[in-house]
């Protein structure tokens, strides 16, 4: 497969060609960025050439690229021990990153599970589910990312590609995702979509496809990430924690994009206001170090020693790292930080969707923003084409985004972006619009 070469200097280019030759082609690579280095929300490639980062690693790099601090307490760690298994001895840098993960949970009276990555993560919620349920059946969505493993594979529903050839390992039942923009379900009038949909899970799939009491977990995004940042209708988390109450049914919340901070709280699940028994976490918690995870309702941790585990999970660096990540997100204010941007770019956006007739839908919290893009308005046909030039124009203009769902952008910066930085990224990000609405439009 020849590589997508646009955009990358001699060095780059060179680097991709040893690169095609040597490593997976299962990797998805969105354009021609070869990194050098980064700080704070921007990055240079190995060509000398800069960029404002509006990806921030995939939601990942919260607190910015090599955040001083961070990098800091790393240093001071790796002069100290890199490794000693947490499943069979006890540090005090993983000790202290769950009680901070106490605090800031987003149920009350939580214990805490380290592992090294999102995927992990979920496999943790799933084993625990059933577990301390005795059932082996779940819920999931429609549009739904939740990893590559096959427990989370079995979730996972955002791209036909990604459960191609693999036997799906749990019996997962998939229902729509409360997508107000673009429902599937007929919604009833007067009623909110997300009352359509809970509706719908009880009134026809616990009544003909399988019994609640067989179901021990229900895994969701609080908001949908590689399905196009969906943020749910309204009603639907209030709703699905009274369906989980009713029939014993563990509400599974996967904060993995959607944490630390990212929303402008803690965890997306806040804005909803209901609590959930288990949230996975991962992403932006370890600034870009390996760690992930899920905190449970104390109650719920009825596991003994050996039924779950991990090797390197919670390994010092990345558990001190974490911590940092966490102490510096709250010290610097960086959850208002978001709020404040995440309103400035959204209101920005609006004013631009007044203008860009291929602007279908804007959604999302904090720094959390999705854009769908349209043929028109009326239809809603999906502009895929427009979409994906418009990402790969603003990288060559140098502006770092990158897609979800089938035909929409994420606007995911460090939640610490100066203010200038959004501004000339937004600048480039409209150059790149006018041009792509003007080829394909």
């Amino acid at each position: 497969m020849t590589p997508n070469m646009k955009g990358a200097g001699p060095i780059g280019q060179a680097l991709i060609k040893r690169d095609v030759v040597s490593l997976s082609p299962s990797y998805t690579r969105e354009y021609a960025l070869v990194v050098d280095r980064a700080e704070g929300s921007e990055l240079w490639d190995m060509d000398g050439r800069r960029y404002i980062d509006f990806m921030a690693g995939i939601a990942v790099m919260n607190a910015g690229h090599r955040h001083p601090a961070v990098v800091e307490a790393v240093k001071q760690q790796l002069d100290k021990f890199w490794h000693i298994c947490l499943s069979d001895f006890y540090y005090p840098q993983a000790i202290e990153l769950a009680e901070k993960l106490q605090e800031i949970a987003p149920m009350k009276d939580s214990l805490v599970f380290l592992g090294n990555t999102g995927t992990e993560a979920v496999e943790a919620a799933i084993k625990l589910a059933m577990h301390h349920t005795g059932r082996h059946k779940f819920i999931g969505f429609m549009g739904a990312f939740h990893g590559r493993t096959l427990g989370s594979l079995s979730f996972t529903a955002s791209k036909a590609v990604q459960r191609a050839r693999y036997k799906t390992a749990l019996q997962v039942h998939h229902l729509p995702y409360p997508n107000e923009y673009r429902p599937l379900l007929h919604k009833k009038e007067g009623e909110s979509y997300g009352d359509t949909v809970i509706n719908y899970l009880e009134n026809e799939v616990f009544r003909n496809l399988v019994s609640p009491h067989g179901i021990a977990g229900v895994l969701v995004e609080p908001i949908q990430g590689e399905g196009g940042y969906l943020v749910p209708a309204p009603n639907f988390f209030p709703r699905l924690r009274q369906i989980c109450d009713k029939y014993g049914i563990l509400l599974i919340t996967d904060e993995i994009q959607s944490g630390a901070g990212r929303t402008g709280q803690w965890w997306a699940s806040e804005h909803e206001g209901v609590e959930p028994d288990i949230t996975c976490f991962a992403k932006g918690i370890g600034s870009g170090m390996p760690i992930g995870g899920i905190m449970a309702r104390r109650e719920l941790m009825t596991w003994g020693p050996g039924a779950h585990g991990s090797t390197f999970g919670g390994n010092p660096i990345a558990a001190i790292s974490a911590l940092t990540t966490l102490q510096v997100i709250e010290k610097e204010g960086m959850m208002q930080m978001a709020a404040e941007t995440g309103s400035y770019i959204m209101n920005t956006l609006e004013q631009l969707q007044t203008l860009h007739p291929s602007i279908g839908d804007l959604r999302g919290r904090g720094l959390m923003i999705g854009m769908e893009f349209v043929k028109d308005h009326t239809s809603k046909e999906r502009a895929v084409d427009l979409r994906n030039a418009i990402i790969q124009k603003a990288f060559q203009k140098g502006l770092l985004m990158i897609p979800c769902g089938a035909n929409a952008i994420r606007i995911t910066p460090p939640l610490n972006i100066p203010r200038n930085l959004v501004d000339e990224g937004m600048k480039i990000f409209v150059e790149a619009l006018t041009e792509a609405e003007a080829e394909y439009l």
